[in-house]
């Protein structure tokens, strides 16, 4: 229930709801009072009076999530943040996997012009630094060149970067050696930041991986986070032991090792993540001309092979679901071994791995791949730092097959995972949601709900809230969240969003 009253004592005030602040703390029955954009009461507020009273009885109130890992490039074209902020998502930190903008400034004050419906931060991309001083160069920077990228990423912090992202998988970072990252990431440690990698590898060398990451932390003195932290593939499953074993060690001797994940047991990224990553050395042109070469054609062929038996291939063309094909959208939610049959052709890994260079040959694909455990799962979240991320990418309802963690994230832990499985408490997942990922970015006034931070608040059903997205059919909004306050501001309420765009454009140079 919502009733206007004719005092205004507040602008908004929450009253009878179950109050969990964000940290390990239980929960407590309180009302909450806001003024313009900030908390300024917690308490027993019965007796006083608001511009918007609401009614929380049955609700949980808690601070507004965090993502750290969100993929934001659509932004322009979806300021309003609609399948984020339906989630209970306030605040998200975009640029992540290496692909941050550059020119970062230019970037992020022309966004804050537009308006966005939450408050996004940036990180500053390693693949986009190095594309733009190196193009797709498959070899080590001169001294010249690494001065260039040191210079953007140093600038990139100046103009409000929130730290440095890598995407080693991914080109051209994976032709990268530690030592161009470490020195990279000196310069944003100076300035306070962060840095986040999608790993070198995250099936057979993932412990390798992890290492390199923790290496980087070490040498240039910088927090990490291995962001959406899993094992890819089935010889690697159960290996999230040894990896959160590697943290902990690293923990113990004064590193800044955290981790993020979003809770899904697929992944979703470029077909060409199946390519061995040499052979798209140069850009497709290049990709081309080795593929008129038999020798080296044979080469990449066995290549994905490979990683279709090995790694994010999950030994099964049925587990590579095809999300987003702009030559052939009729692919679109359908698999890999699909497309042999509508083919003609035998489901065998060969004939998969040919259809794999036919799908890039076509200018690429995004597809899910259903190659991670679901023990490593649960193993990864029950972490004590692990905090929750979508790697999400902002969507519109009807676009592409995405993954449904675009949708439903948050809603999932929330239901599936505290209320059906008990996996976490109800308050380990919220802290995992807000305090722990504010603490990461070095968010002062978000993230908690107590007197004088920003009234990032996130109200909910426990008993009901549950992500409705599937895999089969992902465009469909959680239920479960009634309201979402993003600076003050009403953008969900009684479950209805509301377009007003009253988030804000976040530089790490202002906290």
């Amino acid at each position: 229930m919502i009733g206007c009253a004719t005092s205004e004592e507040f602008d908004v005030l929450i009253l009878n709801g179950t109050v969990y602040d964000g940290s390990l703390d239980d929960p407590a029955m309180m009302d909450v009072g806001i003024r313009n954009d900030e908390i300024v009461a917690v308490g027993s507020l019965t007796n006083k009076t608001a511009s918007k009273v609401i009614d929380a009885t049955g609700l949980a109130v808690a601070p507004g999530f965090i993502d750290l890992h969100a993929h934001l490039e659509p932004i322009f074209e979806i300021p309003d943040c609609e399948s984020h902020i339906r989630q209970g998502v306030t605040t998200s930190l975009g640029g992540p996997d290496g692909r941050g903008p550059v020119p970062f400034g230019a970037y992020i004050d022309s966004l804050a012009s537009v308006g966005v419906g939450m408050n996004v931060g940036f990180l500053v991309g390693h693949n986009t630094v190095r594309q733009r001083v190196m193009n797709l160069d498959n070899r080590a920077p001169t001294a010249e060149e690494l001065d260039q990228m040191k210079i953007l990423v140093s600038q990139a912090m100046d103009e409000g970067a929130f730290g440095i992202s890598t995407g080693l998988k991914y080109l051209p970072g994976n032709f990268s050696k530690v030592d161009e990252i470490i020195a990279l990431s000196k310069e944003a440690a100076i300035k306070g930041g962060i840095y986040t990698s999608h790993l070198r590898d995250e099936g057979l060398e993932v412990i390798a991986s992890v290492k390199e990451a923790i290496a980087i932390s070490e040498e240039a003195d910088i927090p990490v986070v291995l962001t959406h932290h899993k094992v890819i593939g089935k010889p690697m499953w159960g290996k999230s032991n040894e990896t959160l074993a590697l943290v902990d060690a690293a923990r113990k001797r004064g590193l800044d090792i955290r981790i993020d994940q979003y809770p899904y047991n697929a992944s979703y990224t470029g077909i060409s993540v199946l390519i061995p990553s040499w052979a798209r050395a140069g850009g497709s042109d290049a990709f081309k001309n080795r593929l008129k070469n038999p020798t080296l054609r044979d080469s990449i062929k066995q290549g994905i092979v490979f990683n279709i038996l090995n790694d994010r291939g999950g030994d099964d063309l049925d587990r590579v679901q095809f999300a987003k094909v702009k030559w052939m959208p009729e692919l679109e939610g359908k698999t890999l071994k699909y497309w042999c049959t509508l083919k003609g052709l035998e489901p065998t890994t060969e004939n998969g791995a040919e259809l794999v260079i036919e799908a890039q040959l076509n200018g690429g694909a995004s597809c899910i791949f259903h190659a991670m455990d679901e023990t490593d799962v649960v193993t990864i979240m029950k972490h004590p730092q692990t905090m929750i991320a979508s790697d999400g990418r902002l969507v519109k309802l009807g676009d592409g097959h995405p993954h449904p963690r675009w949708y439903g994230t948050f809603p999932r832990v929330l239901g599936k995972y505290v209320r059906e499985d008990k996996v976490l408490s109800l308050k380990e997942a919220l802290h995992k949601m807000t305090l722990l990922p504010a603490k990461a970015m070095g968010l002062k006034d978000r993230g908690q709900l107590v007197e004088g931070t920003k009234a990032d608040i996130t109200i909910f059903n426990p008993k009901t809230i549950l992500d409705q997205a599937t895999f089969e059919d992902p465009h469909r909004y959680s239920v479960g969240i009634e309201y979402v306050l993003i600076n003050g501001k009403l953008a969900v309420e009684q479950g209805v969003f509301n377009a007003i765009k009253s988030g804000k454009v976040l530089k790490k140079k202002q906290l």
